[in-house]
């Protein structure tokens, strides 16, 4: 039995990869951004443990994820799931002035890496469009460039893939791999999604407990559990070096 933190765990694949734990017999701790949301997904995956909520596009609110998460942990691994989708029409800013994708899908990831003590796996839920991201991690928070998000998505969901990577490389004694789940049909998706749903939870709940050789592994991202191409820059130290400098000088946190 592993204990399990699965972040946007309320709805989507992180609902779905929860249940699929749970229904393992695992001990399963959800996170949603409100506690309204929190209890919705309890109710959702009978079963969980918990729910911690905290809204990601809040530094200060990542904080309190983190030390929640501490004193329920420790865990034997943590699912990076929660994310805003390609859709944001204008740079949409947070309390932090930071843009909602950047601050969700890139920032809290590795801030909540920075401070909840050390999982056996990490899972990090990436995009097959993390190969149209920008690897020379210029204005990472968009303040001079004209705003695309559909670009700032796909940054994001490579910036996944390079942290991924990083911690891997840094972190020895941690499995340490990112994911796309595929183009399914979700509400992040749409209805008209091409890959199958079903599948779309199955790799990352398997690389966060299953004892198979293929799955205690690092610095790799998968497919439905297989080997898929990535990105090469995310593989690239002095990227990866660039994206934790970065993400340091932004949250004020320092990856160790």
């Amino acid at each position: 039995m592993a204990k399990i933190l699965i972040t946007g765990s309320a709805d989507g694949l992180g609902k779905m990869a929860a249940q699929l734990l749970v229904a393992q017999g695992h001990d399963v701790i959800l996170h949603a951004r409100n506690p309204q949301r929190a209890k919705e997904a309890i109710a959702a995956t009978p079963g969980a443990k918990d729910a911690l909520s905290g809204d990601l596009s809040s530094i200060a609110e990542i904080k309190a994820v983190a030390t929640r998460a501490n004193e329920l942990g420790p865990f034997d691994a943590i699912i990076h799931n929660a994310g805003i989708g390609y859709q944001e029409r204008k740079r949409n800013a947070t309390v932090d002035g930071l843009p909602a994708v950047f601050a969700v899908n890139s920032l809290a990831p590795y801030i909540l890496t920075c401070l909840i003590a050390k999982p056996k796996r990490l899972i990090y839920l990436s995009s097959g469009l993390h190969r149209s991201g920008d690897p020379s991690l210029r204005d990472l928070t968009w303040e001079r460039r004209a705003w695309n998000g559909y670009n700032a998505y796909c940054d994001s969901k490579l910036h996944d893939v390079i942290l991924a990577f990083a911690v891997a490389r840094k972190w020895k004694d941690v499995y340490s791999n990112s994911v796309e789940p595929g183009w399914v049909a979700t509400k992040m998706g749409g209805a008209g999604a091409p890959d199958s749903l079903e599948e779309g939870p199955i790799t990352q709940a398997w690389l966060a407990v299953s004892q198979d050789p293929a799955a205690k592994t690092t610095g790799h991202h998968f497919y439905h559990k297989h080997l898929r191409d990535f990105h090469p820059a995310a593989a690239d130290p002095e990227v990866q070096e660039k994206f934790l400098a970065e993400c340091a000088t932004i949250s004020g946190i320092t990856f160790q």
